[in-house]
């Protein structure tokens, strides 16, 4: 067998490439780990990874980021085409072509396109800028479904020439919200993926390989356009498949997210599964059951970090919600809804503590359980009796249930509860 010298030092990129450093006759020299050096088709795949895929990968990112950019790359491509279709539309609707359109009419329907998607934007980052972290799958799944939407509405719109600008500007605010729902739920999941503090480059590797997309797109949609043109049959046929594909594509990648962190689903998942058997569910597990689809009615709403005022409505309520709980937080039922408040000096177990019972009464008020920790709550009637042994039940489950939660993976010092900001100081009544 060849000597082809000592090992001095071995480095590594990563867990991809290893390298040793031999000396021989007094000569050093790098190769790589195994034997041989590096091939041209290796070097080209180690060119491409470090230009698309964050320095440092596969340990530099969470487990699930390679499959939920496959499925994130997918949905990209068959938007960018639906896109095409939906820019061709608009372009003839606004009379790109003919003859008898004027160029201030069609700067006039862009400006109004435009000036109200600014002012839908700004609508829907004030009422709902503060779920998107809390529900980050939801919104995003949410935002590439009302993507669809506006480029249909686009393409039919130049068959309502009497009321087209009137679309194509509600055809605007759908993409503005897409635009906020889809950024700030972008920018959620990134902060899931980045292990090294790496968000900058996760960010822009994202913006690499959707250039990239793009780009693949383009090229497509140049064969596409002769195509379509004057052909409204084929324009929504093809678009129809390539809506097809987004939204199975969208849906697999964030069925794909792991996240380890509690929101308010995930949280209720776990806890019903560990009062039903004692078994905490893995972030793997808790994530595969989450709803993915936005619900715009619940049942027993969960209303987090409220006002004292919309707790109680009278002297005597207070003091019994104060009587109640030992805990730096107030919990009651107003209106079919369960109401937290919290200290100012509320810790994050204190908050994940409240939720656990604010879930639990919100599954005794929405059903009776057959069976299991919840039973004993569901044979109380008074709304405040209910809240007191739901402290009890919470008191005997809440130290093993978190202790749990940390040996299954999750992450206990942070979390994704979608609190209010209202913080409350009280004094215990005697």
């Amino acid at each position: 067998m060849e000597n082809r010298g000592n090992v001095i030092a071995t480095e590594k990129y990563g867990s991809r490439e290893v390298w040793d450093y031999r000396v021989k006759n007094g000569v050093m020299r790098r190769e790589r780990a195994g034997g041989g050096g590096e091939t041209a088709g290796s070097a080209i795949m180690s060119t491409l990874k470090s230009v698309f895929l964050p320095q440092g990968y596969p340990e530099s990112v969470s487990q699930d980021y390679l499959r939920y950019q496959l499925w994130d790359t997918l949905q990209a491509f068959s938007s960018s085409l639906s896109g095409t279709l939906a820019t061709q539309a608009s372009l003839r609707g606004v009379g790109v072509g003919s003859q008898e359109a004027t160029v201030a009419a069609a700067t006039v329907t862009w400006l109004l396109k435009d000036g109200t998607g600014m002012l839908g934007r700004i609508l829907f980052a004030w009422l709902k800028g503060s779920k998107l972290d809390s529900e980050a799958k939801k919104w995003r799944l949410f935002a590439d479904v009302l993507n669809d939407v506006a480029m249909f509405i686009e393409i039919a719109a130049p068959y309502w020439p009497a009321f087209f600008t009137l679309i194509l500007c509600v055809a605007g605010v759908f993409k503005s919200i897409v635009g906020v729902a889809g950024g700030a739920t972008r920018a959620a999941l990134t902060v899931h993926q980045a292990r090294r503090n790496n968000m900058a480059d996760i960010s822009a590797k994202d913006g690499s390989q959707e250039t990239l997309v793009n780009l693949a797109g383009l090229l497509v949609s140049l064969v596409l356009i002769p195509l379509i043109t004057n052909n409204p049959k084929l324009t929504f046929i093809l678009f129809f498949l390539f809506t097809i594909l987004h939204l199975f594509a969208n849906y697999k990648a964030v069925r794909s997210v792991v996240m380890e962190t509690l929101n308010e689903a995930r949280l209720s998942i776990v806890l019903h599964q560990y009062l039903l058997d004692g078994r905490i569910l893995s972030p793997a597990e808790a994530n595969q059951k989450e709803p993915v689809f936005l619900e715009f009615k619940r049942k027993v709403p969960i209303k987090l970090g409220v006002r004292l005022g919309e707790l109680v409505r009278d002297f005597r309520e207070l003091q019994l919600a104060l009587r109640n709980t030992t805990q730096a937080y107030l919990i009651g039922i107003q209106n079919g809804s369960v109401c937290v408040c919290l200290g100012s000096d509320t810790s994050v177990h204190d908050e994940i503590r409240a939720a656990c019972q604010a879930v639990c009464l919100g599954a005794v008020l929405h059903l009776s359980p057959q069976g299991g920790a919840l039973a004993q709550l569901s044979k109380t009637m008074n709304c405040w009796e209910l809240v007191a042994e739901s402290y009890k039940l919470t008191d005997q489950i809440f130290q093993p249930f978190l202790t749990g939660l940390d040996q299954a993976g999750w992450q206990t010092d942070r979390t994704l509860l979608d609190w209010n900001e209202w913080r409350v100081d009280w004094k215990k009544m005697s």
